[in-house]
């Protein structure tokens, strides 16, 4: 599975341990967490304070990047009628910034994104951060359902697809 650059999952509600064999057999060396509150209530192993120890325990790294590449931004003006404006958020210095951490990191560790939206299609990041990452050359490999087939890869989101998410039409921001 060496046709991505890096990864990208939803942990959703899977195992913890399939979680961990996922990630080594595809040879993922750390997660970057892009949720914007890295806790799950439902599956509490996915809860920062509890994952980052599993993840040490079994050798991978653990990098935070919600402050910068989360779906749920904290400035209003990157809302619009309550629904974060990806078009908006992909402008903001803050996440170009977490694009270039993200680019960064990928030179010294196999990297997967990480949020919990388990179809990447209805997550951004998918629409938003492997979109961004996309323009600038690298190739994202989507878990999707967690089955034995491993990655996808996905075309960037068209304007179908963004409204099949009911997210307002994406445009070209390059």
């Amino acid at each position: 599975m060496t046709d991505f650059d890096l990864f990208s999952i939803g942990h959703s509600n899977i195992a913890a341990a399939q979680f961990i064999t996922m990630l080594r057999a595809a040879g993922v060396e750390a997660i970057a967490d892009v949720r914007s509150l890295p806790a799950s209530r439902f599956c509490p192993w996915f809860s920062q304070k509890n994952l980052m120890p599993l993840l040490a325990g079994e050798n991978f790294g653990y990098l935070f990047f919600g402050e910068t590449l989360g779906g749920r931004p904290r400035d209003p003006a990157l809302y619009c009628d309550g629904i974060a404006d990806y078009e908006a958020m992909a402008k903001a210095p803050s996440f170009q910034a977490g694009i270039d951490r993200v680019l960064a990191e990928a030179v010294r560790h196999r990297l997967c994104l990480m949020c919990s939206e388990r179809e990447p299609l209805e997550c951004h990041r998918c629409l938003l951060v492997a979109r961004a990452l996309a323009a600038r050359g690298v190739t994202i490999g989507h878990f999707a359902r967690w089955c034995d087939r491993g990655a996808r890869h996905y075309r960037a989101p068209t304007d179908r697809t963004s409204r099949t998410c009911r997210r307002r039409p994406l445009r070209n921001w390059t």
